[in-house]
């Protein structure tokens, strides 16, 4: 993909800033965050120098998932506002120069949405094929092996359809038939709903769950090693997804996006075959135009050689990279292992802003906010409670975002916030930061601004040099308007090993003097762009 190709204004190295809205800003009081919360900050995320959001799920949803079980694609849940709103919502980011992203949840929907109600009720009705079917084995059991990523067994018995119902996640979230032609113009008239309403993209939650294996063939057992915290973990993952019908689906999507001037459409991949499957749905140009990469999302630890390897497989093709999210530890608790957190989250946010693919920053990520403690008592994230404690759960990256300093739950709400506002955020609030030149929030807003204004690291390519397994460094672009980047990523001091007088700093950590000649040796928790001399 080259510059003038992106869709919708979306080209690459676009900066799309991650909104989760159940925790962004309360205005109705009641401990939740709301779309017209939203709004009235827009103007606050357009000062960060990003150029789109992306909203997390805000449909009709009885919130098993908390909203990742949709019971209406086409609406607003109440707690969240109205379809007016997200009217407001969408004008306004677009007074801003802001594009809007949103979640399209495809795989499944909620056991409370219209379309399963009509499936389960009978096996000869309208709908009855459009969630995925079977009955029990002679004993009763369920059809075959397969795991839920959340709770064990992925098929629930109904006893009125006298069958197993199939779900991959949670037992609230019924598995569609996207093999079924209905259900794909189904789901289509859904994008075409909002692509109306003037959404600029989409991000494809779980997309290689799209599609199961007919046969129902049992999954294998997983090969040796790896971290096995669920039953999910100790299969190989061959028939209960990643189904190779899933890209004509996707070449339909596209074409639908097409019909609209072209919208952006990004895939989140998980899985142990998440790069050959980003790779086949962003293959050609009537496919997807990004996948969404989990490899930072997920790492516990974060080292050059880490790096190295992971921007060895993109090399062509136009990748999504993400350090945190709604789902994932926020990135400075995982890596920062006792260095100084707040050094820390500048240093890897100037390593996001220079790789080369679309970014997603995370609400709360342009302040360097850590994993929030979320007490036991507290914990709301079904996946959280069912694994607890082998894992982390996702809610201690869900909690409010700090507003104020002085009010009440940090200004996020004035009644009880739905997660608590963990105390170390409060001094990090957007307001204790906005009076700080020196905090990570304006460390934020220029190190965007220089991204914006430096082509080889929007679009250029990218050359790694040799490094060690704290020193990572690559060079972008080409010519005399390349840029060196280089990253200490450890904890003692490291020889860069850039020629004497070749390179000058344009942009840097605190402590380093931009238009200075590139520095020899770099302090751990330091890192610098610099053009050739």
């Amino acid at each position: 993909m080259t510059v003038s190709e992106g869709p919708g204004g979306f080209t690459p190295g676009t900066v799309i800033y991650q909104i989760y809205p159940r925790s962004f800003l309360d205005t109705d009081g009641d401990g939740v965050g709301d779309l017209p919360g939203i709004t009235a900050k827009l103007a606050y995320v357009a000062s960060l120098g990003v150029d789109a959001v992306w909203l997390s799920p805000f449909f009709v949803s009885p919130m098993a998932d908390f909203g990742y079980d949709v019971a209406d694609y086409c609406d607003v849940d109440p707690v969240f506002g109205t379809l007016a709103d997200f009217d407001a919502l969408v004008a306004e980011a677009h007074r801003l120069g802001l594009k809007v992203v949103i979640d399209q949840v495809y795989c499944h929907t909620s056991d409370r949405h219209p379309w399963f109600e009509d499936s389960r009720a009978g096996r000869a009705g309208e709908r009855a094929d459009w969630y995925v079917w079977a009955d029990a084995k002679p004993d009763g059991s369920p059809p075959n092996n397969w795991q839920s990523v959340f709770y064990g067994p992925a098929w629930s018995w109904d006893a009125r359809r006298r069958q197993y119902y199939l779900h991959n996640f949670l037992p609230q979230q019924p598995q569609l038939n996207v093999h079924r032609a209905e259900v794909q113009d189904a789901l289509l008239a859904v994008a075409r709903f909002w692509l109306a309403r003037g959404v600029d993209g989409f991000r494809l939650d779980a997309l290689n769950f799209l599609m199961h294996g007919p046969a129902l063939a049992d999954n294998p057992p997983a090969g040796p090693g790896g971290a096995r915290a669920r039953p999910f973990d100790f299969q190989a993952h061959l028939h209960n997804q990643s189904h190779p019908a899933i890209p004509a689906f996707l070449e339909r999507l596209r074409a639908e996006a097409e019909g609209f001037g072209g919208r952006f459409l990004v895939a989140e991949v998980p899985g142990e075959h998440a790069l050959e499957e980003m790779r086949l749905y962003t293959r050609g140009p009537r496919r997807l135009h990004s996948a969404y990469s989990f490899d930072f999302l997920y790492a516990e630890t974060l080292d050059a050689e880490r790096v190295r390897a992971v921007l060895r497989q993109w090399p062509d093709g136009w990748p999504a990279y993400a350090f945190s999210n709604h789902d994932a530890p926020r990135a400075v608790s995982r890596w920062a292992q006792g260095r100084d957190e707040l050094a820390y989250a500048k240093l890897i946010l100037l390593l996001l802003a220079c790789l080369r693919g679309h970014v997603f920053l995370y609400q709360g990520e342009e302040l360097g906010l850590p994993q929030a403690e979320v007490p036991y008592d507290r914990l709301v994230d079904p996946e959280a409670k069912a694994n607890w404690p082998a894992t982390l759960g996702r809610d201690g990256a869900r909690t409010p975002m700090p507003w104020r300093t002085e009010a009440p739950h940090a200004g996020f709400s004035t009644a009880e916030p739905w997660l608590p506002v963990d105390p170390r955020h409060v001094p990090l609030s957007v307001e204790a930061q906005e009076a700080d030149p020196a905090s990570t929030l304006a460390f934020t807003r220029h190190l965007l601004a220089f991204r914006r204004a430096a082509p080889a690291l929007r679009s250029g390519d990218l050359r790694l040099h040799e490094g060690t397994a704290d020193l990572l460094v690559f060079e972008r672009g080409r010519g005399a308007a390349r840029l060196v980047c280089v990253f200490n990523l450890g904890s003692s001091g490291l020889e860069t090993g850039l020629q004497p007088g070749a390179w000058r700093l344009v942009f840097a950590t605190p402590g380093l003097e931009i238009n200075r000649e590139a520095p020899a040796r770099l302090d751990p928790c330091t890192g610098f762009v610099a053009r050739p001399a």
